[in-house]
C-alpha cells in the first residue's frame, strides 16, 4: 500500500509500504478514506522533534471503513465507517475509566513507528477502546463525514480546552491562537454557553472564520499587517467586533498592548482563558489576560524553553489546567451534535490533496497558506 513518509526537515515522502495485517485478537483492519495533517505535525517538519526519525508514518487524524477485525473485537464489524481519535486506548484500564484515555497504560499515538494515518490502510490496536462507530445514516456521505473528520482531533482538543477553562454559561472566555485547534475552541465555548468568546491572533482571515464561528470580539497581536491592513480601522469584514486593536503603518501592536486591550475589554480579564498553541509567547497572552482567580486551559503542545509568568499565576492565584485531550471522551457528544447541524467544524479544512499531494499539504501549511489540509487516498 501507499503511506506517508518522514525522512527529515521537510522531506515527507509517499511511498509503497507493507500492507498492515492482524497482529492482535483485539485488532481491526481500516482502511482509511478521510485523514488530516495536523499543526502538530509541523513541529517534526520543521526539525524540531528530536525522537522523529527517517521511516516514521506520518499522520494521526484518519477515519475509514473496516476491513477485517480480530476474533475478540465486538464493537465494530467488516464494513463498518468508523471514526479514530489520535489516540489509541485499550478502553480498560484505570485511566480509560476515568476517561483519560490518552493516559491509557497500554495505549499510544498514530504516527511515528508504522502506525500514520496518511496512508491507504491501518491497523488498529484495541479495536473496541479506540474506533467510534459512524451512525450507518452518516457513512457513505462524503459531506457529513467531512463534518465529523476534525473530531479526530482538532474539535476534541479545542473542546478540552474549554472544558479545562471551567467556562460557566453566560461568562467571557479568552481564545489565544487563530489556528485549527483555537477556531474550535470558539466553537466549543459557543456551544458550550459562553456569555462573550474573546479571540486573539494575528491572521486576519482565519480571525474572520473565528466570527463565523462564533467570536464576539476580536484583537490582533503581533505580526506584521498583511497587505491592505496597514489601517487602525478595522476592515469591512469585521466591523462587527465591538473593540479592534488594529495595525497602524504595517507594525502589528505588541503583546503587551494586546493583553492591556483585553484587560479593559473585561475589566479585569477573562475567568476563563483557552490556550490553543503551545508557545511561551501565548502561554504569556494567556496569564496575562487572566482573571485574578481565573483558570487557562492549556491544550497547545508545549514547546517552551523558558520559565512562563509563574509570578503573576502565583500572586493573582492562576490555576492552569489542560494537557493533551483525551478526544475518545469527547467524539460521541460532539458527533451527535455534528449530526444534529449544531456545529460544522470542516471550514477549517481549507485544502484537500489526495495521498500523493501529502508533501503539497504539508509545505502550504507550514508557510501558513491554508489552516488544515483534508487527505482523501
Amino acid at each position: 500500500m501507499k503511506a506517508s513518509v518522514y525522512y527529515g526537515k521537510g522531506d515527507i515522502r509517499v511511498e509503497s509500504v507493507p500492507d498492515p495485517e492482524i497482529k492482535e485478537p483485539t485488532d481491526a483492519l481500516v482502511r482509511i478514506t478521510h485523514a488530516c495533517i495536523c499543526g502538530s505535525d509541523l513541529w517534526f517538519y520543521r526539525g524540531y522533534e528530536r525522537d522523529w526519525k527517517p521511516g516514521f508514518r506520518t499522520g494521526h487524524e484518519w477515519m475509514g471503513v473496516v476491513e477485517e477485525v480480530g476474533k475478540e473485537v465486538k464493537t465494530v464489524k467488516k464494513g463498518d465507517w468508523v471514526l479514530a481519535p489520535f489516540a489509541f486506548s485499550d478502553g480498560k484500564c484505570e485511566f480509560c475509566e476515568k476517561g483519560l484515555f490518552t493516559s491509557c497504560v497500554h495505549g499510544g499515538f498514530w504516527g511515528g513507528g508504522n502506525l500514520g494515518g496518511q496512508a491507504e490502510a491501518i491497523r488498529a490496536p484495541f479495536a473496541d477502546g479506540t474506533l467510534v462507530k459512524i451512525p450507518e445514516s452518516a457513512g457513505g456521505d462524503d459531506a457529513v463525514l467531512t463534518r465529523l473528520l476534525p473530531l479526530t482531533d482538532v474539535m476534541g482538543t479545542g473542546y478540552h480546552s474549554v472544558v479545562s477553562a471551567n467556562l460557566r454559561p453566560g461568562k467571557t472566555i479568552i481564545v489565544i491562537g487563530d489556528g485549527a485547534v483555537g477556531l474550535c475552541a470558539v466553537l466549543s465555548a459557543k456551544i458550550l454557553g459562553a456569555g462573550r468568546i474573546i479571540m486573539m491572533g494575528h491572521n486576519p482571515d482565519r480571525l474572520k472564520l473565528g466570527q463565523r464561528f462564533g467570536a464576539t470580539d476580536i484583537i490582533i497581536t503581533r505580526a506584521k499587517a498583511p497587505l491592505g491592513y496597514e489601517q487602525v480601522s478595522p476592515p469591512p469584514e469585521l466591523s462587527r467586533t465591538t473593540s479592534w486593536t488594529g495595525f497602524h503603518l504595517g507594525l502589528a501592536i505588541n503583546d503587551a498592548q494586546a493583553v492591556a486591550e483585553a484587560v479593559q475589554m473585561t475589566g479585569g480579564g477573562a475567568e476563563s482563558v483557552a490556550e490553543c498553541v503551545g508557545l511561551k509567547s501565548s502561554f504569556d497572552l494567556a496569564i496575562g489576560v487572566a482573571r485574578p482567580g481565573g483558570v487557562v486551559g492549556f491544550v497547545g503542545v508545549p514547546h517552551v524553553t523558558e520559565a512562563i509568568d509563574l509570578g503573576r499565576m502565583f500572586n493573582q492565584n492562576i490555576s492552569l489546567r489542560g494537557g493533551v485531550a483525551p478526544v475518545r471522551a469527547y467524539i460521541p457528544d460532539l458527533m451527535d451534535q455534528v449530526l444534529a447541524g449544531k456545529i460544522d467544524p470542516s471550514p477549517v479544512l481549507e485544502m484537500s490533496v489526495d495521498l500523493e499531494g501529502v508533501p503539497e499539504g504539508y509545505a502550504a501549511m507550514d508557510s501558513r497558506k491554508k489552516i488544515k489540509v483534508m487527505v482523501k487516498p
